[in-house]
């Protein structure tokens, strides 16, 4: 089958033609993503990123195939959590459903420039390193468990550092001007609401993934795995963004259920050295988890209903 060469190919050109019908059809007109459209394209990427998992296990074998997997639901389950500050940054600036599309694409493409660069520099910090692998580890701990335990924080993206530094050298406009990022006022040009919440939103993603990247490197060093896992879950988003929108409330479980995932994966790059806990092992326990947060949610919905 195809080597390592042949990997970075066939990934390349999935991610170029998605990219082309995404800006060339899914982009050409502004629309609001219904349930079913947005539930069809979750299914279609995970389909899609479980087909690419097959091509790796018949590539590289099974193993590197499961570690694939395991980032990839890793990475899906952080993204979820992530969605609802992302619905939270819409409803601040007032963006209407139908230009949310557009902003997430963007976003999404600027996602993938940024995890680039992060996960080369974090792979390459721990081979460099070792001992980073106790501070990464460390951090998820620390994450997990603050994210269990701590109260519900209200978001508030006026006070974001970006936006505030941005607004010092461009002025915003109040209105969102129908798609446009842009827009000049008496010669000046001005940005519009939809430019400053693709801001806070690039911005909030930098975030996240000072988390989601350390998590993924704890199941494999594997730069192709890293990576490719992490963009099958990002390309994603969009859709899953308008599918969590809809069933806001839904999975109340999900964010204990998440911080459960983080402790484990800091536990397991922390003993690394020592323990080497199998990928499988790995796999059944973060797809459990993840089972058991949405059916316990599920449960206690139909209880209270």
């Amino acid at each position: 089958m195809l080597g390592e060469t042949g990997l970075w190919l066939l990934f390349s050109v999935i991610m170029s033609v998605v990219l082309c019908i995404d800006l060339g059809i899914m982009q050409k007109k502004a629309h609001v993503v219904s349930f079913q459209e947005a539930l069809f394209w979750t299914l279609a990427w995970s389909l899609l990123a479980f087909g690419f998992a097959g091509v790796i296990a018949l590539s590289s074998g099974r193993e590197r195939a499961m570690q694939f997997i395991a980032g990839f639901l890793l990475e899906k389950s952080l993204s979820a959590d992530n969605m609802f500050v992302f619905i939270l940054i819409f409803s601040y600036f007032g963006i209407p459903p139908l230009y949310q599309s557009r902003i997430l694409h963007w976003g999404i493409l600027g996602a993938i420039a940024m995890r680039f660069l992060l996960i080369f520099a974090g792979v390459a910090l721990i081979n460099t390193f070792h001992w980073m692998i106790y501070v990464f580890g460390a951090v998820l701990v620390y994450t997990g468990a603050k994210m269990a335990f701590q109260k519900e924080e209200a978001v508030d993206p006026g006070r974001n550092p970006a936006l505030r530094l941005f607004k010092r050298f461009m002025p915003l406009t109040a209105g969102h001007d129908e798609q446009r990022f842009f827009v000049r006022i008496q010669g000046v040009l001005h940005a519009t609401p939809l430019f400053a919440t693709l801001l806070v939103v690039e911005f909030s993603d930098l975030v996240f993934a000072m988390d989601s990247i350390p998590a993924v490197i704890a199941i494999t060093t594997d730069t192709l795995v890293v990576y490719t896992s992490n963009v099958f879950a990002i390309m994603g988003l969009r859709a899953l963004f308008f599918l969590l929108a809809s069933m806001m409330g839904m999975f109340r479980y999900l964010k204990f259920g998440i911080s459960v995932i983080l402790v484990f994966v800091g536990f397991k790059m922390m003993a690394g050295p020592f323990y080497h806990i199998p990928t499988s092992a790995s796999l059944c326990v973060i797809a459990g988890i993840l089972a058991a947060s949405i059916a316990a949610s599920l449960l206690d919905k139909e209880k209270t209903a």
